[in-house]
């Protein structure tokens, strides 16, 4: 691991793009501490010593919500436009061919990923500005606005910055982000549990208890994030004037856990949207009602959150995986898998498989994520950093390994994975 560290740092693109990603990583921590002006900041973190909801809002943040800063709402606007654009493009045809056009196609639906993520950013700004005009010093309409306006900005500056580690740096910005926001919170919390442990709240194996289960959760998250299902494909051989081609074995990989965080990043931000504004009219029956039903330890809320994640991770690894362009290619190349006819029998073979091995993946999630929840509900430990954190750190952080991976091994170097 050392060695291979040394090696990344010898290259001096790898390290030139390492020290970039490292400075807006930086840029992105120093705006965490630049509040919005005009807000009572003890108010708000007395609502979020009351919200769990809010607390854990805050640790993906990175801290920005308790600090309520320029990067208040964080990269979710965002996150929300990319579901409604990729929703969008499996029922427009408009954009169901823009997305098949290649970089350009791609390039326009980004463009409009951007637009709306201003245009959701703005209305979730003005949302939470309104809602938190107990928070304001002065709850004037132009002061909401203006708030809503920097909430907005803040916002697209971390989407920009995303973009921009991206491009130039290592990893997926937008994931890098969210996972240093929340590993920015990890002192915090291990601070937070020494503290109910001097103070008598837990003893000593529950404390225990805690570490295990988080090393295990650990291992298990590697383990099916690295597993997969490989289907053998043969190719005949084939006779071109004096030349003979195919004849290999190979497989196609199909990953357990194809859709990696992304269905939890994209539930969680989804869920978290009723119980928030729900909160904010503490005399209304029926948001009283929704915030009961959005409760972090509330079985219909379990329930409802594990299902939204295994409908997202179907729904990521079918616009991800296409087995009938899989098989079709298979075909082209005069391959076959043994004991199947080429066309549509594969196809079927190919979807059955993937099917079930996403229903795999899709469970282990589901699990993952209400793991922190139940343990809420048995202890009355506010578990933030729980199992959705932990899939969204292990996650993009084995993304990252294997860039760097990759990038070594084109140069000839022994990387991080033996």
């Amino acid at each position: 691991m050392i060695d291979a560290l040394k090696s990344v740092l010898k290259i001096e693109e790898l390290r030139r793009k390492i020290i970039f990603t490292v400075t807006m990583i930086l840029v992105f921590r120093i705006g965490v501490h630049i509040p919005v002006p005009g807000i009572d900041l003890q108010v708000i973190q007395e609502l979020i010593a009351g919200g769990q909801l809010l607390g854990f809002f805050d640790i993906i943040s990175g801290g920005a919500f308790a600090n309520f800063s320029i990067f208040a709402m964080s990269i979710t606007p965002y996150i929300n436009a990319s579901i409604i654009i990729q929703l969008l493009t499996v029922v427009v045809p408009a954009l169901e061919r823009l997305a098949k056009e290649g970089v350009e196609g791609r390039k326009k639906i980004v463009e409009y990923t951007r637009y709306l993520t201003v245009a959701l950013g703005f209305i979730q700004g003005i949302g939470i500005s309104f809602g938190l005009r107990s928070a304001l010093i002065n709850p004037s309409f132009p002061n909401i606005l203006l708030i809503a306006l920097t909430l907005t900005a803040g916002t697209a500056f971390l989407m920009w910055l995303g973009e921009l580690i991206t491009e130039k740096g290592i990893g997926n910005g937008i994931s890098l982000i969210i996972f240093s926001g929340i590993v920015s919170s990890l002192p915090g919390g291990v601070a937070a549990m020494a503290e109910y442990f001097r103070a008598g709240t837990i003893g000593v194996f529950t404390l225990l208890g805690f570490v295990i289960v988080g090393a295990v959760v650990i291992v298990a998250i590697i383990a099916v994030n690295e597993g997969q299902r490989r289907i053998p494909v043969h190719y005949a051989k084939r006779v071109v004037g004096r030349k003979v081609y195919g004849g290999q074995s190979t497989h196609i990989p199909i990953k357990v856990n194809s859709a990696g965080v992304i269905p939890v990043i994209f539930a969680m931000s989804i869920m978290m949207f009723p119980g928030t504004i729900a909160s904010w009219f503490p005399q209304n029956s029926f948001a009283n009602a929704i915030e009961s039903f959005f409760n972090f330890t509330s079985v219909p809320y379990m329930v409802f959150y594990a299902m939204l994640i295994m409908f997202f991770t179907y729904f990521y690894s079918a616009i991800t995986f296409n087995p009938a362009d899989v098989s079709a290619n298979i075909k082209k190349n005069g391959g076959f898998i043994p004991g199947l006819r080429p066309g549509r029998p594969t196809t079927d073979y190919i979807t059955k498989v993937m099917n079930r091995i996403t229903l795999a993946g899709a469970i282990f999630l589901a699990a993952i994520a209400v793991m922190p929840n139940i343990l809420i509900a048995l202890t009355a430990i506010p578990v933030y950093f729980g199992g959705t954190a932990l899939l969204i750190v292990v996650g993009v952080a084995l993304d990252t390994m294997k860039q760097l991976e990759s990038s070594l091994l084109m140069r000839h170097y022994e990387g991080f994975m033996k």
